[in-house]
């Protein structure tokens, strides 16, 4: 495939990585931000929220002039022959998805897009959203084809989640332009090897799958896939509130039900529960869409739930040891929704500190990147500090709540003699019980 003139619509964590690998790959890629303090960072040479390798991409792909940042789409979309739709899909307050920047960014592409070009849809959305932006298109007088390109990108390893892909899904009625995407995605993988290097980070090189669908299989695979995904962490949270009455150790049963290879140990951590922007948003559009097609997914609206109760568990059990928490000193380790990103959207570790703070308990959180991120969710009073120190200093109790590698090896001795309780709180299981009791800290784990 020769290079070709790429728009990608919208900077977030899968916009910014899909346009900056592209241009890597030695496409020209165009790439449409509207916010101008995220803008003016990316054509900086840096991203605005911290993923691990892209800030070195995109610091040579703009350099290159392969990577051209823009606030208009005049500028962008009349000369590419390939655009992606990479912006938000946030949840409205009934659970469905809000699909007014799907169909804003739809609206002002129609305007300039070329006949003949291709417009691909990467943003999460219900099944039956690709309809709706076709007859936008429609309706513009364009001959457009679209293609449904779901993400399957991790936060904190969307390079290598990139680079070395399980699978690419590209769906349309149009098996040309489906084909024609799925060979954009073969020069990205050709270059992969040399983008890593660059970024500096280390990746798996499997031999992924490049499926061809309909448009609305793909567009239900991607929340399907996330759904099964959420639906098996609150499985082992629903057994680890068994295990805690039980005196069974989830750990143990999930490590042995994991061995089946027909199940898979992945997922199957008990802990906090899930967070982020995805799967808490994906799980609860997919029963909205279902809803609306008919039909009832009554095991998934029980996956919300039991996810939605995890923090609060988690409180309960420091209630359970300190008789109260109204006046105790309480610290939160934690606020990004999984290590490696800055990320603290839906964030367990953010809930449970708003829920400590509520029910009386003096707060102090800190995280290694989401701080900032987190600032807004917080409730005032929840004192935010800059290292881990700080946040320790004479607590009643310490909450770890992201298994951020700095937070699962804190240096034991030196917390107990900081803390002026001994309460030890595993919120994600990844201390071993033995070591942390042999600090005269008491542990307490979830379904442990």
């Amino acid at each position: 495939m020769k290079p070709k003139t790429i728009s990608v619509i919208g900077a977030g964590y899968v916009g910014l990585t899909t346009a900056t690998l592209f241009a890597e790959a030695g496409h020209t890629v165009h790439l449409i931000e509207i916010n101008p303090g995220r803008l003016k960072t990316i054509q900086s040479g840096k991203s605005f929220f911290f993923e691990d390798g892209i800030d070195p991409l995109i610091a040579h792909a703009i350099k290159s002039k392969k990577l051209l940042p823009t606030g208009h789409y005049e500028q962008a979309i009349p000369g590419s022959d390939i655009i992606f739709s990479c912006v938000g899909t946030p949840d409205n307050p009934d659970g469905s998805s809000n699909l007014s920047f799907v169909y804003a960014a739809a609206e002002e592409a129609a305007k300039y897009i070329k006949d003949g070009a291709i417009y691909v849809q990467k943003s999460t959305v219900p099944v039956g959203t690709g309809e709706a932006v076709e007859k936008i298109f429609e309706r513009a007088g364009k001959n457009v084809s679209y293609v449904s390109n779901p993400e399957f990108l991790r936060e904190g390893t969307a390079i290598a989640d990139t680079l070395g892909f399980d699978r690419i899904v590209a769906g349309s009625s149009d098996k040309p332009a489906a084909e024609e995407v799925i060979n954009l995605y073969k020069t990205l993988e050709s270059k992969r090897d040399e983008i890593a290097k660059r970024a500096k980070i280390t990746f798996v090189a499997k031999a992924g799958d490049y499926i061809a669908t309909n448009r609305n299989s793909a567009e239900l695979i991607k929340v399907t896939a996330n759904a099964f995904l959420a639906m098996k962490i609150s499985f082992a949270n629903s057994i680890a509130k068994l295990a805690d009455q039980a005196g069974a150790n989830v750990t143990e049963v999930m490590d042995a039900v994991g061995a089946d290879p027909r199940i898979g140990r992945a997922f199957l951590n008990a802990g906090r529960g899930y967070g982020g922007g995805c799967f808490p948003k994906d799980v609860s559009g997919l029963i909205s869409s279902a809803t609306e097609f008919g039909v009832d997914l009554p095991i998934m609206t029980a996956a919300a739930d039991v996810n939605e109760s995890m923090p609060g568990y988690i409180a309960n059990k420091a209630l359970e040891r300190l008789d109260t928490l109204q006046g105790k000193k309480l610290a939160v380790l934690g606020l990004a929704f999984k290590s490696g990103t800055s990320d603290s959207r839906r964030s367990p570790g953010v809930k449970l500190a708003n829920i400590l703070d509520h029910d009386g308990a003096e707060v102090c959180v800190y995280d290694p990147r989401a701080n900032g991120e987190a600032k807004e969710d917080l409730r005032k009073s929840v004192a935010i500090c800059d290292s881990l120190e700080k946040a320790t200093e004479n607590a009643d109790a310490v909450f770890i709540t992201t298994d951020w590698p700095e937070l699962k090896t804190i240096d034991l001795p030196s917390l107990k003699k900081r803390m002026q309780g001994d309460l030890f709180i595993d919120a994600m299981n990844c201390y071993n019980k033995t070591n942390v009791e042999a600090y005269n800290l008491t542990y307490v784990g979830v379904g442990r």
